[in-house]
């Protein structure tokens, strides 16, 4: 019931040809991967910041 199938996706991507146009669909899709490299490398930097090493690096943190 929760699966997708293999027509789901192939329904998705035509709704997405109609209503983005063969024209825009590579430049959305780029943008798109611009945005989800920029939001990983975000999300890297969040992990290094709450890293217990670069606590003890930290002066604040000895105080």
């Amino acid at each position: 019931m929760n699966s997708l199938r293999p027509w789901h996706l192939l329904v998705l991507a035509i709704v997405f040809l109609v209503l983005f146009g063969s024209k825009r669909l590579p430049d959305s899709a780029r943008s798109l991967g611009r945005s989800l490299r920029i939001f990983k490398s975000e999300i890297q930097e969040l992990n290094k910041d709450e890293n217990p090493e670069n606590k003890k690096s930290d002066p604040k943190s000895e105080k």
